[in-house]
């Protein structure tokens, strides 16, 4: 009886240290720069989710997620309430990204001057990878407000005739409407916040690149 309790011990204990045993996840941000923490095999997805808001000190969190792509390159978002390592399929060490789940429908509840930042890196990121499709007057604004956002009002002593070269806004960015965004920019546009962009954003399905 004594050998047989000796037994199921050793048998027992592997699984108990497979418990506490540290998996190292890497999370890639918006900006393309990463964070990395450790997870246990019960923790859930909202972990991470929280570990990123508390890197950033983000307060609004419900626009965000965590997204993976499975070993058939097919991507998924992290559910917050089952343990990380039940929705894996890929190997160890897990690599996630951090991404804007939806976009707000009324765009001037957001509070946070970061919240607005983030959600317009994810603007960027789905024009260019040509997730959000609309129309050439509206990808036309859209370029025009991202330029505003990153240079400010146009200024013909600190902008060239080509500078919207600079630019790489779209992955098909032709010169017909490189000129529209250079004209919107330079006639419509005195300020562009993360309002503007999300308001033509909201009229079309896009899945978040």
């Amino acid at each position: 009886e004594r050998g047989r309790r000796m037994k199921m011990l050793r048998f027992r204990s592997p699984s108990i240290r497979s418990l506490d045993q540290e998996i190292q996840v890497t999370i890639r941000l918006l900006d393309d720069s990463e964070i990395s923490c450790s997870i246990q095999r019960e923790t859930k997805g909202q972990f991470l989710v929280d570990h990123v808001c508390n890197h950033y000190s983000l307060l609004e969190k419900d626009y965000f997620g965590i997204r993976y792509v499975d070993p058939e390159k097919q991507r998924h978002w992290l559910e917050p309430n089952k343990p990380i390592v039940k929705q894996m399929k890929s190997q160890q060490p897990y690599t996630m990204c951090f991404r804007v789940k939806f976009y707000p429908h009324e765009p001037m509840k957001i509070k946070e001057e970061l919240t607005r930042y983030l959600l317009y890196l994810q603007l960027k990121r789905d024009v260019y990878h040509g997730r959000l499709l609309c129309p050439f007057a509206d990808a036309a604004y859209l370029g025009a407000c991202i330029v505003q956002a990153e240079l400010g009002d146009y200024d013909q002593d600190e902008h060239p005739p080509d500078y919207i070269q600079d630019f790489k806004l779209f992955p098909k960015q032709s010169l017909k409407l490189e000129r529209k965004i250079i004209d919107i920019h330079k006639n419509e546009l005195r300020y562009c916040g993360i309002c503007s962009l999300t308001a033509v954003s909201n009229k079309y399905n896009t899945e978040t690149a």
